[in-house]
């Protein structure tokens, strides 16, 4: 089974220095057949303007990626890690029993342009910890390169939870597969560009939602950049 959710019907929000789309209930957002998938609890496409940021503020037990598209992000928390996350690197940020942090866009003149995405853990009450690393587009050019799993697999960064998180760039002739156990999800969600998954048509923002499949087939790319959830039911 698989659905496809197109971008404009995910949620949305102005704060004015922010903008937002929730592909799942957040915050001021709220539908109750979008609460999650698996134990994907949060997707959302922020755009940071110039200067500007979330201020400190607290999590506890999730895993918490940041995927940068354009721009730059600078993170800082309370276990002393102060970092800047340009795009083509991954970080990981396990909350466990509790961390605080801030997220800025210091550029006087850029946007940031990032997804902030959010697991269910499958350990709680743990040490919080940060993990940052580089993914080359030569790594993702037609193909899914592992970037974040359970077991730090393939120089991935590790995440405390039972799931996986892909990335790749696709376009013309280049595709790729991807075998699924059916007994778990998957979670297709195509950040720009535009990419056929299992045969049908997606635009950037758009998402397929996956259950009992075995098969992922991505073909067809246009400047396609995409990352590729497996997630436990």
């Amino acid at each position: 089974m698989m659905q496809i959710r197109r971008s404009q019907e995910r949620g949305q929000a102005d704060h004015g220095w922010l903008k937002s789309h929730h592909s799942f209930s957040f915050a001021g957002y709220y539908d109750p057949a979008w609460m999650g998938w698996g134990n994907l609890r949060v997707i959302n496409e922020d755009r940071i303007a110039p200067g500007t940021g979330f201020g400190t503020h607290g999590h506890r037990d999730m895993e918490i990626i940041s995927y940068v598209l354009e721009g730059s992000l600078a993170h800082k928390d309370s276990k002393g890690n102060v970092k800047a996350i340009p795009p083509g690197e991954v970080q990981r940020m396990s909350a466990g029993r509790g961390v605080m942090h801030s997220e800025f866009n210091h550029a006087p003149n850029r946007t940031t342009h990032f997804l902030q995405i959010w697991i269910e853990p499958n350990v709680t009450g743990i040490e919080p910890g940060y993990e940052q690393k580089r993914f080359a587009d030569e790594e993702k050019r037609g193909q899914l390169r592992l970037v974040a799993s359970g077991d730090g697999a393939q120089g991935s960064v590790t995440i405390h939870a039972d799931a996986a998180m892909y990335a790749g760039l696709f376009d013309g002739d280049e595709a790729a597969e991807l075998s699924l156990n059916p007994a778990r999800k998957a979670y297709v969600h195509l950040v720009r560009g535009a990419l056929e998954v299992n045969g049908q048509r997606l635009q950037g923002g758009d998402a397929a939602v996956l259950a009992g499949d075995s098969l992922l087939s991505l073909a067809h790319g246009e400047d396609a950049e995409v990352l590729v959830f497996d997630l436990a039911s």
